[in-house]
């Protein structure tokens, strides 16, 4: 496999994965469990946790897609490195509370170092 056709694999790859955990933000039980973990300092700033949670799944939706149109694909690398650091709060809230959030709660120190993985694909992807 070429470098081209690697990055053009791991573009679709990332953008599928994106669409789909986006989508993932309108399930019920997700949204439950994704509400919950909106930290209270966001809660009415200036959505309400569910809100919250639909608001970033549009974002990873249209970040997703955004990869796969050349003419945002940087734009959409850059728009999700961004998101990434902007949910991170919710991440490390959930790790914090592992009694409520279970499994999805992924302890802190892995959590980011997988973000900044996610952060540094992103970019790979959008703007290469």
């Amino acid at each position: 496999m070429t470098p081209d056709a690697a990055l053009e694999l791991a573009r679709i790859i990332t953008a599928a994965v994106f669409i789909a955990i986006g989508v993932a933000h309108f399930v019920p039980p997700v949204v439950r469990t994704m509400t919950a973990m909106v930290p209270r300092v966001f809660h009415g700033r200036p959505f309400s946790p569910r809100a919250w949670v639909w608001v970033t799944g549009v974002a990873e939706i249209a970040g997703g897609l955004g990869l796969l149109w050349e003419p945002t694909r940087a734009a959409a690398g850059v728009a999700l490195a961004v998101f990434l650091v902007c949910v991170f709060p919710a991440n490390a809230y959930a790790a914090r509370h592992r009694d409520r959030f279970g499994a999805v709660a992924v302890p802190f120190w892995p959590r980011l170092v997988m973000q900044l993985a996610l952060i540094a694909l992103v970019l790979w992807v959008g703007l290469f």
